[in-house]
């Protein structure tokens, strides 16, 4: 009897202090945290692997003169893994509103894919255009999108937040914070394209 008692209140400790998340009603489900990891992967591989072994002339290489070069794209990716955990960390720290999420009007699966295609042209913000991102070469774009996305894998392995019921206002629409999380992902695929074009372009260098 001293043994179950001992053992309930471990667990209602565990639970308590986070530990237990698997338990937590509100933790996203094990086939969410493995297509959001499996994204996170898969789209980091693709970014590192599409600027491996380019020499200098080839990443500062601009298709034209309003064009990013590919470092320039790396830096972008890398800038804005940063900016929108920021705002990933802020839209989870304000008060659940899960009132609001019949504003939701897409599945995680339409949003990386809206995300992920280029036909649609988007403005990066201000904060994170390649010149404002503060990094000096390529390797410390590099350095910073590699420390960061191991962190933010680490993050949705273990998390117990409810990341469902944190609904945020986007300027294309309403997104849930996992939807939110896909985000960063999904948007390092889609600068990923952009490299993988300029490397295609009439003129890109041999070496």
């Amino acid at each position: 009897m001293i043994k179950r008692t001992t053992g309930r209140l471990l667990l209602l400790l565990l639970v308590i202090t986070g530990f237990a998340g698997t338990i937590s009603d509100n933790a996203i489900s094990k086939d969410e945290r493995k297509y959001a990891a499996g994204l996170m992967k898969e789209t980091y591989k693709e970014a590192l692997k599409s600027v491996k072994g380019l020499s200098e002339a080839q990443l500062s290489f601009k298709a034209a003169p309003d064009k990013w070069s590919v470092k320039e794209c790396l830096y972008h990716i890398a800038g804005a893994e940063k900016f929108l955990w920021t705002l990933f960390e802020g839209s989870m720290k304000a008060p659940a509103n899960p009132e609001k999420r019949s504003e939701i009007k897409v599945t995680d699966e339409q949003f990386v894919k809206m995300v992920m295609d280029r036909t649609k042209a988007a403005q990066a913000p201000e904060p994170i255009q390649p010149k404002n991102t503060g990094f000096q070469g390529i390797d410390a774009a590099i350095a910073d999108f590699k420390t960061n996305r191991m962190e933010h894998i680490k993050y949705i392995k273990n998390s117990t937040e409810d990341l469902r019921n944190h609904v945020v206002q986007m300027p294309f629409g309403w997104i849930d914070c996992y939807q939110l999380y896909l985000l960063i992902a999904a948007h390092s695929n889609r600068h990923t394209q952009q490299i993988n074009e300029v490397k295609a372009s009439a003129g890109f260098p041999a070496n």
